[in-house]
């Protein structure tokens, strides 16, 4: 592979998120570099590279969801040591290609001496010397790219997604609605996307929310939806309730309730990317109408890019979002 950064590309994954960084390393056509993670018995732990990386131009694949056994916090912080691992020893650039940004909901005050996460995320992966951080379809592009002060690459799954929903598409005319009024420009994105997956226009609209407390209250709707196949576009879903009568998101949480509420009756299809694995709805009805777009190539292709200094607008389309 030519290269515009001297020094090697190395790819790494670590061990909570191995099956994706596979994928991705295989899209790449790149091996997975080895390393080595140790948990002691007071619930601390190191990792390290097991090649030398000095001069190296290295990514490290590592998405930041909870799971049994890990939780969001867990990850985080192993990833962050292993960055600051990587350029101790050496290396020249450290990306860190993160599919789910944890806490990037967290993005301003809303109550008094609130905190804002996004902020103090970035101020972590700094201090540990990362050099860029890749993500994709965050909640609110605008304070991402202003918390980091080092580069970030900003991908969008809105292209994948739909063409994933134009092949599911009957003959009735398409609204695409947003679920909230500071989704409108997503759902814009979208219905531009599946415009030209189609060769239809497609309508757009929103639908009033308001969140207090955990709980999602609205009734006001905007779009014409009579007769029509209603999709609603959100950048990820977490408990379902604030997409009840749809479902395309780029990041599957699916805590409780959603495996109860993706069942319902008025939802046909539920459609989202693997950034997060679906482990939560396996085995309920929710999950018998999942369809994953694999997001591996997308991060791969990415990455070729970065290593070999190529530009990188067409794979963050929908950007605006």
């Amino acid at each position: 592979m030519g290269s515009a950064y001297p020094g090697e590309l190395r790819l790494f994954a670590l061990d909570a998120g191995k099956p994706f960084g596979t994928a991705v390393a295989a899209a790449l056509g790149q091996p997975l570099a080895p390393h080595l993670e140790r948990a002691f018995e007071d619930g601390e732990h190191k990792s390290r590279p097991l090649v030398g990386v000095r001069g190296d131009d290295v990514y490290v694949v590592h998405s930041l969801y909870g799971e049994p056994g890990e939780s969001g916090n867990d990850k985080l912080c192993r990833l962050l040591f292993f960055i600051g691992a990587l350029k101790d020893a050496g290396a020249a650039r450290v990306t860190a290609v993160v599919p789910y940004l944890a806490y990037a909901r967290k993005d301003r005050r809303t109550k008094p001496r609130d905190p804002v996460m996004t902020r103090y995320l970035a101020a972590l992966f700094e201090a540990v010397g990362t050099d860029r951080v890749v993500t994709v379809d965050v909640h609110n592009l605008a304070a991402f790219q202003n918390a980091f002060r080092r580069p970030t690459v900003h991908l969008s799954a809105v292209p994948l997604l739909a063409r994933q929903v134009a092949e599911r598409l009957g003959a009735a005319p398409v609204t695409v609605m947003s679920p909230d009024i500071g989704g409108v420009k997503r759902a814009a994105a979208f219905a531009e996307a599946l415009s030209r997956a189609t060769g239809e226009p497609a309508a757009t609209g929103f639908v009033e929310k308001h969140r207090s407390g955990g709980v999602v209250s609205g009734e006001l709707m905007a779009g014409e939806v009579a007769g029509r196949t209603v999709v609603v576009v959100d950048d990820m879903i977490a408990t379902g309730t604030t997409i009840l009568r749809a479902a395309v998101a780029t990041h599957g949480l699916f805590v409780p309730p959603a495996d109860k509420v993706l069942a319902d009756p008025a939802i046909d299809s539920v459609v989202v990317t693997n950034t997060i694995p679906p482990f939560r709805l396996a085995g309920t009805p929710a999950g018998q109408s999942l369809a994953i777009v694999d997001l591996a190539p997308l991060l791969a292709e990415a990455i070729g890019r970065l290593h070999g200094g190529g530009s990188l607008v067409d794979l963050a389309e929908g950007e605006a979002v």
